[in-house]
């Protein structure tokens, strides 16, 4: 019971859970993308069952902890870069995201059979879902990792998990539609998809990006985005008065 009352307990919690929730933006705007390929009516069930078995594989590799610091150790040296899995992985991943970003680009752009493959030909459900627990694989490594390096007690960082994934969860549809409402978004989150692609592929190379850089850039993005949303409104409401 004392340990309920702790004030630094619960300082920590809710230190974890927001950061937790910090290094999810990236994954949440990626399973927004991804579920877009699907029909209407599947995709908040593949964005559920998206976040839900990234839940459990954020538990997993929780429970894994001397595996998970065991991927940060060496495993080869090049040009004088010790190399480790975890920068295997990510960098991977970064290519992974490069290569996803720049195709739903294409898509969107290109027009002709590139747009009717792409609107015509529905992804695969199952597809939609493994895609997006595998890049959770890929963004949760740092996530963990830091988890484990600012607390001591497995429970206390599972807790933070579960309640930054639940809020993704809530957070899911409500990101998603706006992004599908609004094309111009939706290019801004592929280009996001791209910036956080390179970065992951420089942190794997040795070449750490400081994350608050990285944030500060998209939320430069957002907000001039956010003033030509507002502006294209009033000019919709201006042209409607003019009209009436």
């Amino acid at each position: 019971m004392d340990v309920l009352i702790d004030p630094q307990l619960w300082a920590s919690l809710v230190t974890l859970t927001g950061l937790e929730i910090v290094l999810g933006i990236d994954n949440l705007v990626f399973v927004a993308i991804l579920a877009g390929r699907l029909p209407p009516e599947r995709r908040q069930i593949a964005r559920q069952a998206g976040l839900a078995l990234a839940l459990l594989t954020r538990l997993a590799l929780l429970a894994s902890i001397s595996w998970i610091i065991g991927l940060t150790h060496p495993l080869l040296v090049l040009s004088g870069h010790a190399v480790s899995w975890r920068d295997i992985v990510l960098a991977g991943g970064g290519f992974f995201l490069l290569y996803k970003g720049t195709r739903e680009i294409h898509h969107r752009l290109e027009g002709g059979e590139a747009t009717a493959e792409a609107t015509g030909r529905p992804a695969s459900f199952a597809g939609v879902v493994l895609q997006i627990m595998l890049l959770d694989i890929v963004f949760s490594l740092d996530s963990v990792i830091t988890a484990v390096g600012m607390a001591n007690d497995l429970w206390l960082m599972a807790s933070a998990i579960v309640i930054a994934v639940a809020i993704m969860l809530a957070a899911s549809k409500p990101l998603a539609d706006f992004v599908e409402r609004h094309p111009t978004v939706k290019m801004l989150a592929l280009s996001f998809l791209l910036l956080i692609g390179m970065t992951l592929i420089a942190d794997g190379a040795g070449f750490h990006v400081p994350k608050g850089y990285i944030y500060a850039a998209i939320g430069f993005s957002i907000a001039v985005e956010a003033l030509n949303q507002l502006a294209a409104r009033r000019r919709k409401t201006r042209l409607e008065g003019q009209r009436g």
